[in-house]
């Protein structure tokens, strides 16, 4: 493991469910806390400890794969040097923030011949597995259109966009990469046609100075607002605390989770800022058209404001349409019948296995049978997939950028974010 924060934490723990599948035997994690944990649970020697990917990667080769869950833009180093070794490697999406990052990335992986999938876990859920079959089907002819909804929540936009780890685009990358290009990739899936066309909108429209209220400090424990404020940290935090609920997004504001560390972490931590006085510049909501090859269209919206959940979807046909809610259930209309049906495809279990859909348990799955077997074909994140959808994304954000209509055979991304 490379990076041993909340996703690679997260992935590691498939090992506790599937031991018969995969063991976790070395990690490389400059905190120790996460370090730490990691070689507690897996019982690694401190031989195969490392504080930094440099220094395993001085390694000879001490395993069959490696997970790369490092930051968005320390991706492209450790993918080049692990893959000369001939690990095969699972990679945290997105692949980079730069679109030129990305293709380096494909060409190192292409050119090591090694096994690659990035964790565009959407496409490894029940949900997405019954939905493609539906439409593989025929159920409702050719599509013409989908209208995808992702509702960011209005807490998560604050603790991971306003206050954490993705707030800002040079330390991370653009908000549609860092976290919708789960839904560009989805859409591509389904699709299944090249998008020739985007075009997008999308700006920082609430968090930010102006919107400060009257009287409001610039931390939470400080303001006299904490107790009514929709944003306190000091609120949602705590709250979280008291009910127990210790995991994410908790245990990236404090891992310790105890009420006078959570309290040092907000006084003194980016997570106790209040929401209009941080350093933060992703958007909080976009728009995306695409066309695809053969004129059919889509339009995806990703906004913060809302409580979140499951994506919502609308997909209509040439014989049928099929809406869907919370990413689980199905209803398929047949424009011949005249008849709903209704198709249930959520995923009993809230752990590792069940988390995303089922997708972090399927991603995780695909993979390791592909590093024990040699095969592949149920990889369905490998290199071309992810540059295809990626090189949409920041197509789209270029098109946002520059205000027009950015055409993917001209589009060549170039060093730019977005």
């Amino acid at each position: 493991m490379v990076g041993a924060g909340g996703r690679g934490w997260g992935y590691s723990n498939y090992a506790k469910k599937c031991p018969e599948q995969v063991r976790v035997v070395g990690v490389a994690e400059p905190r120790k806390f996460h370090r730490e944990r990691v070689v507690r649970e897996h019982g690694i020697a401190r031989e195969m400890t490392f504080r930094t990917w440099q220094a395993l990667a001085k390694q000879p080769r001490l395993a069959d794969a490696v997970l790369i869950c490092t930051q968005d833009a320390m991706h492209e180093k450790p993918v080049a040097a692990f893959a000369r070794l001939g690990y095969a490697i699972l990679l945290e999406k997105p692949m980079a923030p730069t679109a030129r990052s990305c293709r380096r990335i494909v060409q190192h992986v292409r050119e090591a011949d090694v096994t690659f999938a990035v964790c565009h876990v959407m496409r490894y859920t029940n949900y997405t597995r019954i939905l493609k079959q539906m439409l593989v089907d025929g159920l409702i002819g050719t599509i013409v259109n989908i209208d995808h909804y992702e509702p960011v929540g209005f807490w998560h936009q604050a603790h991971s966009f306003v206050r954490g780890n993705w707030r800002n685009e040079k330390e991370s990358s653009n908000m549609l990469l860092a976290k919708s290009c789960h839904d560009i990739d989805w859409l591509s899936y389904i699709m299944d046609k090249p998008c020739t066309r985007v075009s997008s909108f999308g700006s920082l429209r609430h968090f930010r100075r102006s919107e400060q209220p009257a009287g409001a400090a610039d931390r939470c424990l400080e303001c006299p607002l904490a107790d009514t404020c929709v944003y306190s940290a000091k609120r949602f935090y705590f709250e979280k605390l008291e009910a127990g609920h210790l995991g994410w997004p908790l245990d990236v504001v404090d891992p310790e989770t105890t009420a006078p560390t959570l309290e040092r972490a907000l006084r003194d931590g980016p997570y106790g800022r209040c929401v209009y006085a941080c350093d933060n510049d992703v958007v909080d909501n976009q728009v995306v058209n695409l066309q695809y090859a053969d004129g059919a269209t889509a339009n995806f919206t990703m906004t913060a404001f809302n409580p979140g959940g499951g994506r919502k979807t609308r997909i209509g046909g040439t014989l049928g349409y099929i809406e869907t809610h919370e990413s689980s259930v199905i209803r398929h209309y047949d424009f011949a019948t005249k008849q709903w049906k209704e198709i249930d495809t959520a995923a009993s279990d809230a752990s590792i296995l069940g988390g995303h859909g089922g997708g972090d348990g399927g991603v995780m799955a695909a993979f390791l049978h592909a590093v024990a077997t040699g095969d592949r074909s149920r990889i369905l994140s490998g290199p071309d997939a992810t540059l295809e959808s990626h090189m949409t994304v920041f197509a789209a954000e270029q098109a946002r950028r520059k205000g027009r209509v950015v055409e993917l055979a001209r589009f060549n991304g170039g060093a730019e974010r977005g």
